[in-house]
């Protein structure tokens, strides 16, 4: 009886260290490192117990913020993509940061359909995107600096150990 009772309290303990996990990753800003980064985030959202439609909910709007930085935020040059996975109860937090040209007017660029790449055949629709799928979306950016992302969801409880 006493051994089982130290496996449980061992099983807590774990427990407790679960939360607050993080990952930090970097990468090039070349266009196919979105994928990586979309399996990636998949990946930890995985310790959770997301339903398919909340796993493909993540994948879209990390696949919108990495795609943003490549493209906005190094435009032609090549450069760093931070990408920090943060665990903590039932959210999982995804920041997403660039350090490259930066967005001169945030709330227009998260205006729907607003584009600063018209020539480019892009949408303008990344950020609308972000904050569909996602329960909490805020945009920090300054000129010649960067951009974070910061986007957060409510998913399902975390698998017993």
């Amino acid at each position: 009886m006493d051994r089982k009772l130290e496996g449980n309290r061992n099983m807590e303990s774990k427990k407790k260290d679960r939360a607050g996990e993080t990952v930090h990753l970097e990468f090039e800003s070349h266009s196919h490192n979105e994928q990586f980064a979309r399996v990636v985030s998949a990946v930890f959202a995985a310790r959770l117990d997301p339903t398919v439609e909340e796993i493909e909910d993540i994948k879209t709007a990390v696949s919108e913020a990495v795609t943003n930085a490549i493209i906005h935020g190094y435009e032609k040059e090549i450069g760093v993509v931070h990408l920090d996975l943060t665990i903590e109860d039932k959210s999982l937090t995804i920041v997403v940061r660039d350090e490259g040209a930066g967005i001169a007017n945030v709330k227009q660029a998260m205006e729907p359909l607003y584009t600063s790449k018209p020539s480019k055949e892009r949408s303008g629709m990344g950020f609308s995107f972000m904050e569909a799928f996602m329960d909490e979306v805020t945009v920090e950016s300054e000129l010649g600096k960067g951009t974070e992302v910061r986007m957060v969801k409510r998913i399902g409880s975390i698998f017993p150990l």
